[in-house]
Order: C-alpha cells, then structure tokens, then sequence
C-alpha cells in the first residue's frame, strides 16, 4: 500500500470518528439530537402555516402542496444556519482540540460540515416520510435539482461560516454578533415563505443579496411544476460559495500563522 493512499485512509478514518464526536457533542444521545431537530422544523412549518393561514397569505404561494411550498423553504434555511453556527464554531486556529497531533483545523471544519450535513438530511427524510404517509403525497417534479439546491444551501453556509472562523481569533465579539445578526436577518431575507416571481420590484433588491434567497427560489422550480424562477439564478450562490470558501481558507491559514495561545482568553 502507498504512503498516499495509507495517509488518505487514515484521514478518512479520523474523519469518520471527529464526525460522530461533533453529532454526539452538540447531543449525548444520536437519537435524541435527531429527534429535537425534527421537533425545531416541525416547530417551525406550525408556526408559519399558522402565521400565512391567519394573514390571509397562500395566494402568495406556488399552485400546489402548500405544506411542501413550505417545507421547501424550511429544510433549506435549516440546513443553511446550521452550517453557519457549526463551522464558525468547529476548529479555529486557538481550539485545544490543535494539541492533538493527528488533529488539524481542516478535520475539524470538515467534521462540522459533515455532521451538520447528516443531521439536516435525516431530518428532512424523517419529516418527508411523516408528511407522505399521513398528511398527502409528496411529489417533486425533480427531485434532482431539488437536491442539488439543498447541497447548495449547505455549500454556502459553511463557506460564510468558514469566513467568520477564519476572523473569529481577531475580533471575537464583533464577528458573533455578525454571524448572529446574519442569521437572524436570514428570517426574513431567505424568501423561505415568498416567491420572489411575486415580490415587487421596490422590494426583490432587498433579497437579492442573500444566496440562501436563490437557493430557496429555484429550490421551488425544481419541486413544483408549474413554477419558473425569473429573478434568481444558481451561478450567483455557487460563484458566492466558491469566493467565500477560498477567502476563508486564505484568512484561516494566515491567521493561524500568526495567532497567540493568549488569544483563545478573548473568545
């Protein structure tokens, strides 16, 4: 066997173990953390069924399965703060878990990303199979792109949450309260309970910024058939994923050259 390949095989082992200790961190019990994710989602689809059936509101939505209109919007947004919060707060260049040789700021990004991945996908099948069997039938009419709009929805999120990991050791204070108005923002900025088809001109600029935004919007033209995204586009968050992942990498790997143990008494 290869020097290469028994490197690869041992990071992909290490790997696998930081992932189940990052889900079992967040939560003792697998099962558990499982389930109170699907109880937040769940949560949150009564909320805004609530919300849009009291205001008078599905008018506004796409012509079809109002539940997967919102669920559409829901499962992205999740997925998407999750990778944020998770990734921001996995392995900056101070984090104790560096004194462990085998342990690098890489595994630990990773580990996060894929550990927030795997819960907001069981979620989303669990709660998929819960509407389908006793609510109505779920169809999309491409799962695929579906899918791929999910992915998408993940890949930028942890490359925004990799930036603020990457300047988190400079100005801790300043930068939490970024991600966290970020995510906040992300409430109503997501478009997770509008089409942006619909949206008046004076307003879609508001929204046009935010990549889950576009994510969410062709997310929709992949589930329902009679619906074709015209404002948004996938190029914008994927070109956005791709410049946020390579800054982030720059800034972490320069701040970890230069960063001070004493540094880590500032978060």
């Amino acid at each position: 066997m290869s020097k290469t390949l028994r490197g690869t095989l041992r990071f992909l082992s290490l790997l696998y173990h930081s992932i189940v200790n990052d889900i079992k961190k967040s939560d003792g019990n697998a099962l558990r953390g499982l389930f109170m994710e699907i109880m937040q989602i769940m949560v949150m689809l009564v909320i805004f069924y609530a919300m849009i059936s009291i205001l008078n509101l599905r008018g506004a939505a796409v012509r079809g399965n109002f539940i997967l209109f919102l669920m559409t919007g829901i499962f992205l947004f999740m997925t998407h703060i999750k990778a944020v919060g998770k990734i921001a707060g996995s392995g900056n260049a101070t984090n104790p878990m560096l004194k462990h040789a085998p342990v690098s700021t890489l595994l630990l990004i990773i580990s996060a990303a894929f550990s927030a991945l795997y819960i907001q996908f069981l979620a989303m099948g669990v709660i998929l199979l819960i509407a389908h069997v006793l609510i109505e039938p779920i169809v999309f009419f491409d799962f695929k792109g579906f899918m791929m709009c999910f992915f998408i929805a993940w890949g930028s999120g942890a490359s925004i949450g990799l930036v603020f990991l990457a300047l988190m050791p400079f100005m801790p204070r300043i930068i939490t309260i970024i991600k966290t108005v970020y995510q906040r923002a992300n409430m109503i900025f997501s478009g997770k309970m509008v089409l942006a088809n619909t949206m008046p001109g004076y307003i879609l600029p508001m929204f046009l910024w935010n990549p889950l935004f576009h994510s969410i919007d062709q997310a929709r033209g992949y589930t329902f058939i009679n619906y074709s995204p015209k404002t948004t586009n996938l190029e914008y968050p994927l070109i956005l994923t791709c410049v946020f992942l390579l800054l982030g990498m720059l800034l972490e790997h320069w701040a970890r050259k230069y960063v001070s143990e004493s540094w880590a008494n500032r978060q």
